[in-house]
């Protein structure tokens, strides 16, 4: 799994114009699942993205985790982080699980988040999405699972 988070003081995901999850502030986490990729790497990765510590605390600018700021998490399926770029000019996306194996994984995650009482927005799984979000630092880090399995 991978995630490109982003500490935001406010984002939004829209599909066909219309809304479908709104956050202040937090993270948006956009979640790519490898094929392979079970519920322990979704568990790890939702557990890591509550408890990382990228929010400003007294002077430190990284020292507070989402659970500490009371923050929410809008959370995205993105398949397109899997793409492979070494070859041609379009990218190969054979790494990227398939929508009926990457689902109940990216599920985990959100839930993994909601269980540790984080309010979580999502988009639409599979939908072409529209994502807005004010990047606040700016501050954006990519979580690679891949490497912690």
């Amino acid at each position: 799994m991978r995630a490109v988070i982003q500490r935001v003081s406010e984002a939004r995901v829209a599909v066909g114009g219309r809304s479908v999850g709104e956050i202040g502030t937090g993270l948006v986490a956009l979640v790519g699942v490898a094929m392979g990729d079970r519920t322990a790497q979704a568990t790890w990765l939702g557990e890591r993205l509550a408890n990382l510590r990228i929010f400003p605390k007294g002077d430190a600018d990284m020292d507070a985790s989402l659970l500490d700021v009371g923050g929410a998490a809008l959370v995205v399926s993105q398949f397109t982080l899997y793409g492979d770029v070494r070859k041609g000019r379009r990218p190969s996306f054979l790494r990227a699980a398939r929508g009926p194996e990457a689902e109940p994984v990216f599920d985990t995650v959100v839930t993994t988040l909601r269980d540790l009482g984080i309010e979580v927005a999502t988009g639409e799984f599979g939908s072409m999405m529209e994502v807005t979000l004010t990047n606040a630092g700016p501050c954006t880090i990519l979580v690679d699972g891949d490497k912690a399995f």
